[in-house]
């Protein structure tokens, strides 16, 4: 079905019901989605931001992040402005949120993204220490969840309601999903870098056997764009 606003992927208008997906999830060419060794001054693991290479040039990734009148169109663009459109909420791992490990010591930490974070809908956070409700400008939301994906799941598809359910990551996040079968589309984009160790995506997982299979392959300027649906 075309899709208006001449993106390719997720568009709202190619599924009829509401979907968990999964979308511009960057991995390098030997399968790790992160880098090793997280901290403040590498909030993707160490060499994790070549991995989002592709992205960052793109308007999509510019305009949110305050330079709305710059950066390159073409698919990947496509791709990145496909990603953001129909969530109605997100779910994100407690390492997406943030280095800060164990209870939390204060509510100083507000995650990596300052006052306005890009998301503008609620978030919620997986997590085993409580925290109260964070509201940042821009509509977003912060949700701390302490029992659990599921728990998270079902409270991110109320919140969301006819609009998508974004799982943001981390890695550990996207893979506990995953083998719950509970992520309908899975939108990768394959950078071309090796990185050699850090978080890989499939270790260990047999996609066929959970139900997910290519269904679109795109090449883009700097990634390749590989959608997997699950049934």
């Amino acid at each position: 079905m075309p899709n208006p606003s001449g993106a390719i992927g997720f568009p709202p208008s190619e599924h009829a019901m509401p979907i968990v997906k999964v979308a511009s999830f960057a991995v390098s060419i030997d399968g790790y989605a992160a880098g090793p060794r997280q901290s403040v001054d590498n909030p993707l693991g160490e060499r994790g931001f070549e991995l989002m290479g592709w992205v960052f040039p793109t308007r999509t990734f510019r305009s949110m992040h305050g330079d709305g009148g710059g950066g390159e169109r073409g698919i990947d663009d496509d791709m990145a402005a496909a990603a953001m459109a129909g969530n109605g909420a997100w779910i994100l791992g407690r390492n997406m949120f943030g280095p800060v490990r164990g209870p939390w010591p204060d509510e100083s930490w507000k995650g990596w993204w300052g006052d306005t974070p890009p998301y503008h809908v609620p978030v919620f956070v997986l997590t085993h220490h409580v925290r109260q409700p964070l509201t940042m400008a821009g509509g977003t939301t912060f949700h701390f969840v302490t029992d659990g994906p599921e728990s998270a799941l079902r409270q991110a598809k109320a919140a969301a309601g006819a609009k998508d359910v974004r799982i943001g990551g981390g890695v550990a996040t996207v893979r506990q999903y995953l083998q719950a079968g509970a992520i309908d589309e899975m939108h990768l984009a394959v950078s071309p870098v090796v990185l050699g160790e850090g978080e890989h995506l499939f270790a260990g997982l047999d996609l066929p056997k959970l139900g997910y299979s290519v269904a679109k392959t795109v090449q883009g300027e700097n990634a390749t764009h590989v959608v997997l649906r699950k049934g």
